[in-house]
């Protein structure tokens, strides 16, 4: 029987905001709405409060508290570190190294780059989508400003060994005797994995609020004392000249208690979304034949299942699984007409038919064993059902 309610499935789309989130939220919607630039006593009260705020991230991440800008998304928070450290340093090189299953957010930036003159490289990555220390150092040259690999792939979860490529790119700056900033996309991380900065030796992280359980519109960047960086909007010089942008109070109030929230339940949470991964990798690889796990077998984050599936498109699965009302998301993206497949299965080796079946699957603190049976369930007969059907690959023009 099908649930009364929606089954969500897409937490690495974006998550529910958590209700004590947004009840910490709502006075600096009425009552404490002041500007935090002003220097009357209703604009101090919201300076508190982001102060407050910002102690409250930098505790998680163990930084300094003047080491974190707010922003408006983790997409925001990846311009900025990557365009503002290239610009910056542009007199001592003008190289950027970075691998090819980023986030467009990064992919996209290093494309505009280039064509204003800057040199990219884009690592390859192994079979399961890892980015290896020895790949980073040994692409690093008397060039190399800045490298830019993420800490957890959002479509596959492969967990990258982001503190041992910080070391990498540390040891061969400190053989060249340059400054190379090393900055991480830590969007699909965050209440799930360690943030400690201090055990992480990264000069930049971008988080992304509605990932766990915070409001959309919210990010921040951690920018490491002494990091170089140009701003990329410019104005009233709102958070230490690295931001401008009257600072959006009630936003950066939800993404500090979302954030505080998901640090602290971070191993319950873990423990409950592997479990139920597991219970879904399984049952897929024993129950449903031609398809193939995207990622890490063990180095992929708690709540993150892909599978491709032979001769079958992924929006096919999708409505199918949307009229059985669960929500999930796939690979692949409709772009101008046409059926795109995923860069990052495409990065895998993959076939671009193969590809195209890809079905990403990510759980949440709420979902339970009784949704996940009966997703299994649904999905068990739908396969099939659409295995019969013509796809793109094969059907005639």
């Amino acid at each position: 029987m099908p649930p009364q309610e929606i089954v969500y499935l897409d937490h690495a789309g974006t998550t529910p905001t958590d209700p004590r989130v947004l009840e910490a939220m709502l006075p600096y919607f009425t009552g404490l709405y002041g500007n935090p630039s002003s220097m009357h006593t209703v604009g101090q009260e919201a300076r508190y409060a982001l102060d407050g705020a910002r102690e409250r991230v930098a505790k998680v991440l163990h930084c300094r508290a003047g080491e974190i800008v707010f922003t408006g998304s983790g997409t925001e928070s990846d311009n900025a570190a990557i365009s503002g450290v290239a610009t910056a340093l542009e007199e001592t090189g003008n190289h950027i190294i970075t691998s090819t299953v980023e986030h467009h957010a990064v992919l996209h930036t290093c494309q505009y780059l280039e064509n204003i003159g800057f040199d990219v490289t884009y690592l390859p990555v192994d079979p399961f989508g890892m980015v290896h220390p020895e790949q980073v150092y040994d692409a690093i040259t008397d060039r190399t400003t800045m490298v830019t690999v993420m800490y957890a792939n959002n479509e596959i979860g492969t967990i990258n060994p982001i503190a041992e490529i910080s070391k990498a790119v540390a040891r061969r700056a400190s053989e060249l005797e340059r400054t190379i900033v090393m900055h991480t996309d830590g969007v699909q991380a965050a209440g799930f994995l360690d943030l400690n900065l201090r055990n992480m030796g990264v000069d930049m992280m971008s988080l992304s609020g509605h990932k766990f359980y915070g409001p959309k519109g919210t990010g921040a960047l951690f920018i490491r004392r002494g990091t170089p960086l140009l701003p990329l909007i410019q104005g009233g010089g709102q958070e230490r000249e690295r931001r401008s942008g009257t600072e959006n109070i009630p936003g950066i109030i939800g993404f500090s208690a979302a954030l505080e929230a998901a640090d602290a339940q971070r191993d319950e949470v873990s423990v409950h979304c592997t479990a139920l991964r597991d219970r879904i990798i399984q049952h897929i690889a024993e129950n449903i034949p031609d398809c193939h796990l995207n990622g890490h077998e063990t180095q992929r984050l708690p709540n993150n299942v892909n599978f491709s599936f032979q001769g079958i498109e992924g929006e096919a699965i999708l409505l199918g699984l949307d009229v059985a009302g669960i929500a999930a998301s796939s690979g692949s993206a409709c772009s101008s007409g046409s059926l795109e497949p995923s860069h990052v299965l495409l990065a895998l080796a993959q076939s671009a038919e193969l590809a195209r079946g890809s079905l990403r699957v990510t759980l949440g603190r709420e979902n339970t064993v009784e949704e996940v049976d009966y997703f299994l369930g649904v999905l068990d007969r739908l396969v099939p059902q659409l295995r019969k059907l013509p796809t793109l690959a094969t059907s005639g023009p």
